[in-house]
């Protein structure tokens, strides 16, 4: 995985992660309605990021047991 690759990835994990948070604390709020957006979009998130992830690992080579 080069550089770019894994700042791609990890940049992709903490957008996921901040949404999940922003959704739990407009939950624990009592704003409901927009606990549920921000939750629709922090798993929208983790999906890209696990898609972009396989991705990467489909062309990435073997590694090889010493």
């Amino acid at each position: 995985m080069t550089k770019l690759e894994h700042s791609r990835v990890a940049d992709l994990h903490t957008k996921a992660a901040y949404a999940h948070t922003a959704a739990a604390y407009s939950h624990s709020t009592g704003d409901h309605a927009s606990a549920k957006e921000l939750a629709k979009k922090a798993l929208n998130d983790s999906v890209e990021a696990v898609r972009y992830s396989e991705e990467i690992a489909k062309d990435a080579p073997t590694t090889l047991e010493v």
